[in-house]
């Protein structure tokens, strides 16, 4: 007997984004397909920086939070249409200078069984605020 994939609505991505307050590397994972690619908001390529397959999404997952270790995404509005999907939040992080960034961003995803197969993201390019 099969088992039907996991039902992707806007719960889920509200799920996914408590799992990114979290910090939860391993909540983050269960969401995503096993061939998952993440493009970063940033990197030398017209996506910015892809991250494919397991490995490459733990490590720029992590690398969000490395670089702003209080990093939170707040205010999440979430839609599903089919095999995609929108998240709409403000992020907000500390990095070690002291710099703040706060600013709208959105990941656009794309689903495949029931999991995310892509997480595209796109934040405002509002300049650092000072440290506080």
């Amino acid at each position: 007997m099969t088992q039907a994939p996991p039902t992707v609505n806007a719960q889920m991505l509200q799920d996914f984004a408590a799992a990114w307050n979290r910090h939860d590397l391993e909540a983050l994972m269960s969401f995503m397909t096993d061939d998952a690619e993440f493009h970063a908001i940033a990197g030398p390529d017209l996506l910015g920086r892809t991250f494919k397959g397991t490995e490459a999404l733990r490590e720029g997952f992590q690398l969000a939070w490395k670089t702003f270790p209080d990093a939170a995404w707040l205010d999440g509005d979430h839609f599903v249409c089919g095999d995609r999907g929108v998240s709409e939040s403000t992020f907000c992080g500390t990095k070690a200078d002291g710099s703040r960034v706060e600013a709208r961003m959105v990941d656009v995803f794309t689903f495949k069984n029931g999991k995310i197969a892509v997480k595209n993201a796109y934040r405002k390019d509002r300049p650092a605020l000072a440290a506080k």
